[in-house]
């Protein structure tokens, strides 16, 4: 594999922006140009309530928590996904809010392709499963490029120590 990732997305509506526990959306800075705060080693943007309360007023349909069941599904998806597309995982975890991917791919691919094919096909699964069409996915995600294998060897250790994890899948480097 050319390159690896770590590609985090959340569950609709349960991580906004502004949370108090830290966020990857777009904030302006002071020159009004947009910056994303999602690169390894750096902190983080938080507890900015306006953007929490903005973000609350627009929210289209319902916060979306996952199933045991639904993760399960989440987690298969991720699978088959990268295996048709010929990426290597080294890790997954679903959690009832968000999801982490290490995913090796081949190339320089755009990190968005990644998480767009990633999501579209869990969200087809589901859709199947629950027999109802529904927003599962915030509107984008975090792709972390990982520099070299000791970073991706740390990043799967993270992946595997998630806490509260519906859903799993370790088949490392």
């Amino acid at each position: 594999m050319d390159r690896y990732w770590l590609l985090t997305w959340t569950t609709y509506g349960t991580w906004l922006p502004g949370d108090e526990r830290g966020f990857l959306s777009g904030v302006r800075k002071g020159d009004g140009d947009r910056a994303i705060h999602n690169q390894p080693g750096t902190e983080y943007d938080r507890k900015l309530r306006g953007l929490t309360h903005f973000a609350e007023r627009t929210q289209t349909a319902a916060s979306v928590r996952l199933t045991r069941e639904q993760a399960e599904a989440v987690c298969h998806q991720i699978q088959a996904t990268a295996a048709f597309r010929q990426w290597k995982v080294g890790a997954v975890a679903v959690m009832a809010n968000h999801v982490h991917v290490v995913v090796g791919v081949a190339g320089d691919p755009e990190p968005d392709t990644l998480l767009r094919d990633f999501k579209s096909s869990a969200s087809r699964d589901l859709n199947r499963l629950m027999t109802v069409q529904q927003r599962w996915w915030t509107q984008s995600g975090s792709a972390r490029k990982l520099p070299e294998e000791n970073a991706v060897v740390a990043t799967i250790r993270y992946v595997e120590n998630q806490e509260h994890a519906l859903a799993t899948w370790f088949p490392g480097l």
